[in-house]
């Protein structure tokens, strides 16, 4: 089974109820893969950190914020590295 979970998508974690806005993936070389999902906040809240799950225990909720964030080439990682 493949990750075909979009970013920018909520989701919720199928054993603890966690939910929130998929922020990131990750594969690892072991063929684990993981999704980032960081919680809504209400005003005032401290910024939460973003949690990686195993993407198998995540259900899509709805398409959260897909195509609302523009994406843009920033160059990579080290954009402003010295050449």
């Amino acid at each position: 089974m493949q990750n075909q979970i979009k970013l920018g998508q909520k989701v919720r974690d199928k054993v603890t109820g966690f939910e929130g806005i998929v922020v990131s993936k990750v594969d690892y070389i072991t063929g684990c893969s993981q999704n980032g999902v960081t919680p809504q906040i209400k005003a005032g809240e401290k910024y939460p950190d973003c949690t990686y799950i195993d993407y198998i225990r995540l259900e899509i909720i709805d398409e959260g914020v897909c195509g609302q964030i523009g994406v843009k080439d920033t160059g990579g990682d080290m954009a402003d590295a010295p050449h």
